[in-house]
């Protein structure tokens, strides 16, 4: 039944339409090179909750496959169809492949299916999880990778973990790096920039962090060192961009009692349009995360032509290569040595803004989208 041509391959669209952080990003660009470098397939999307759906322009010709089940009784559907063994196929009439992005994938058994696998968590750091998605994923993350024909990892890191700890045949995997959307360029337009520092009350110099604020991004260590680099540098604002996401309450605390506190700038999500400008006028980039599956926001901030101090644990060396500095996320005075160092060398500043834009390069969305449809390919035979 996967001979025919054109193949109709579905796209799980949930995490764009929804907004779900790394997610999400990556579902919208994944669709949109898809639909830009390939026309060999027919394209659709799939959402639950579509009573609250706000489809994207740019997917609205698409044909659809949708539930009105909110995010709970849509997961738990979806491990029901695994648990007993009730497949999913009636949804979906007329597909060849059906591709997930959400870490979630029904038990299908006449479709084909791609799991793009972003990280493994649950099965790592369980204290990295609320509680009912850490027993959730770790009962289904390896039913999920095991239902699956192919999967996609987003970096060697994560393929090893997975093979490591769990027992899913090494075969299906492809790796397939995440990369930085266009609209990550780099900002020369003083005024433009000038705009943006007025609106956000920064300075001349900052560093910035742009990643959800939750225990995994480990933003406590950046504000330790920052209080002993404001010592030297009593100019400079450490500003945090990214939405609140779980057990944040202890780190509001700690920026509040702070000695630096009137220095942090606390943002919140941003406008799309602001953040590149904010990547090119800050001064530093610093994430110190303790597990990616991936880690774009590095690259981001590369594209922008902004250095980079960012930790060396998981797939962040692989991601940011010889192009950024990389220290201990763990280790407070690694930090502030690091970006101390950085601070007060121009030419090591200039040649981490040219390495890392070149480096940023090689990652694209058009290779994604070349590299996801081989996979296709492969499959349908």
């Amino acid at each position: 039944m996967h001979s025919k041509l054109p193949a109709n391959i579905c796209i799980e669209a949930s995490p764009a339409i929804q907004n779900h952080a790394g997610l999400g990003r990556y579902t919208s660009n994944l669709i949109q090179s898809l639909l830009s470098a390939d026309s060999t397939y027919n394209y659709s999307i799939s959402y639950n909750d579509s009573s609250k759906a706000i489809i994207p322009a740019e997917l609205t010709t698409m044909k659809h496959y949708s539930s009105r089940l909110p995010n709970k009784w849509w997961r738990l559907l979806n491990a029901w169809t695994h648990l007993g063994n009730s497949p999913m196929d009636t949804h979906y009439p007329g597909l060849d492949i059906f591709h997930s992005t959400g870490h979630l994938l029904p038990k299908l058994d006449n479709i084909l299916t791609v799991f793009t696998l972003h990280d493994l968590i649950p099965l790592l750091y369980p204290n990295f999880h609320k509680p009912l998605n850490r027993r959730f994923l770790n009962v289904m993350m390896p039913l999920f990778l095991k239902s699956a024909d192919a999967i996609i990892s987003v970096s060697n890191n994560t393929k090893n973990d997975a093979i490591e700890h769990t027992d899913v045949d090494p075969s299906k995997f492809v790796v397939i790096p995440e990369a930085v959307s266009p609209s990550f360029q780099t900002i020369s337009n003083q005024q433009h920039l000038k705009q943006v520092r007025y609106k956000y009350k920064l300075p001349e110099r900052f560093i910035l962090c742009v990643s959800t604020i939750e225990p995994r991004k480990n933003h406590i260590t950046l504000l330790r060192a920052f209080e002993m680099l404001h010592k030297d540098h009593s100019d400079l604002v450490l500003v945090l961009v990214g939405k609140l996401g779980w057990l944040y309450k202890s780190l509001l605390i700690e920026i509040e009692n702070s000695p630096v506190s009137q220095n942090v700038r606390l943002l919140h999500q941003v406008p799309d349009t602001d953040l590149p400008v904010l990547l090119s006028a800050a001064t530093v980039f610093a994430f110190p995360s303790i597990y990616e599956g991936f880690g774009l926001p590095p690259l981001e901030a590369m594209a922008c032509s902004t250095p980079v101090v960012c930790a060396n644990t998981s797939s962040l060396p692989e991601v940011v290569g010889p192009a950024a500095l990389m220290c201990d996320p763990l280790v407070i005075d690694a930090w502030h040595k690091e970006i101390d160092k950085l601070l007060l060398d121009k030419e090591l500043q200039e040649a981490l803004s040219q390495n890392g834009l070149a480096h940023s390069k090689k990652f694209t969305w058009n290779s994604v989208a070349t590299a996801t449809s081989n996979l296709y390919k492969t499959l349908l035979g």
